[in-house]
């Protein structure tokens, strides 16, 4: 991993009259202190600031090639061309970067995802953080970090993070700023001092039954429980980022714990409920608890589905991943901290 990636430093290869082609490739991260909610649904504007850790698995891979004499958009995603709500959400995206970049073309977008998609690890992050940087750089829109994360937010806000490496916050931005679609940015966390892994339990790799754009609008609307989690979120996304700032990994690991399964609250108290916890992932959560028990610290995050997380010391992973493994039986990846967007040398 170089420092321009764990950094955000511009990434290579950008240009401001557009290349024609460009393939970009982008990590998921997972998110410590959840985003969920938007204020704003237009221009992906969340409730409270959210805090994350790139991962050094399960990359996005981009390609955008502009087609000057195509009528349409041509999407493919995983060898499989793109219809409906997929094909709806990029089209949208690439009409953004066309109208930012004063462009028409029309636009080739190949897509390969080695992370499942829908299933809670977080696929649309590295999606639309990679789609952003190749678009672009196709069209001719600047690439400098910061502005890309704003870029990347429009597509899928938890994109606005994967743009950079490592530990990432995610600011939501005043109500009151003058242009809330500027003052809404990720940018990374320069000073925290953790070595920390991330032990993924994909215990179901299919797409969710309830989408999270869906389960998002449902809580804010319905759940009496979420102006009280939007409330713990912002004072414990203070209390991480000291956490972090002295290698704090016992307090990263609960606050991060609590903030997920509070999140999980919220969602099976909004009506109709909303339930991603399944008889498997209790287990997992059983299973992190009877680690911390035992002396090894361990703790559980979940985003929007099944899946289970466990944040665990670097040297602790492999023995965290047996456990999980054991009791699972379960597909178990151990992940570090991972790099920002890049593009990569060989489009032309």
């Amino acid at each position: 991993m170089t420092a321009s990636e764990l950094t955000g430093a511009e990434p290579t290869g950008s240009t401001l009259t557009g290349t024609g082609h460009a393939v970009a490739v982008a990590h998921p991260n997972i998110a410590l202190i959840k985003y969920w909610g938007k204020r704003d649904e237009r221009l992906v504007l969340p409730f409270t600031d959210s805090l994350s850790l790139t991962l050094d698995v399960f990359p996005t891979t981009t390609s955008v090639r502009l087609a000057p004499a195509a009528e349409a958009d041509a999407v493919v995603m995983d060898g499989v061309p793109a219809r409906d709500e997929r094909l709806r959400r990029v089209t949208a995206f690439l009409d953004l970067v066309r109208d930012r970049a004063g462009r028409r073309e029309r636009a080739v977008v190949d897509t390969r995802n080695t992370v499942p998609v829908g299933a809670g690890l977080a696929s649309s992050a590295s999606g639309f953080a990679a789609l952003a940087l190749a678009a672009a750089d196709a069209y001719g829109l600047p690439t400098e970090p910061r502005a890309l994360s704003r870029l990347a937010r429009r597509g899928s806000g938890s994109a606005a993070r994967s743009v950079f490496g490592g530990f990432v916050v995610w600011h939501a931005g005043p109500v009151d700023a003058p242009d809330p679609d500027v003052a809404s940015y990720a940018e990374p966390v320069g000073d925290a001092r953790l070595d920390a892994a991330l032990v993924a339990v994909v215990l179901e790799a299919g797409p969710k039954s309830v989408s999270s754009r869906e389960a998002m609008r449902r809580t804010v609307a319905t759940s009496p429980r979420y102006p009280e989690w939007v409330a713990a979120s912002r004072a414990e996304l203070v209390r991480m980022r000291q956490a972090l700032r002295v290698g704090d990994l016992d307090t990263v690991g609960g606050i991060a714990e609590r903030n997920a399964l509070g999140m999980h609250a919220t969602m099976e108290a909004a009506s109709p409920p909303v339930r991603y916890l399944t008889d498997a992932s209790a287990t997992a959560l059983d299973t992190v608890r009877a680690l911390r028990a035992e002396g090894v610290g361990a703790w559980a995050t979940m985003d929007a589905g099944p899946n289970v997380k466990v944040l665990c010391a670097a040297a602790d992973a492999e023995r965290v991943a047996a456990r999980m493994r054991a009791a699972t039986h379960a597909r178990v990846v151990v992940a570090r901290g991972g790099p920002g967007a890049t593009l990569r040398a060989e489009a032309g």
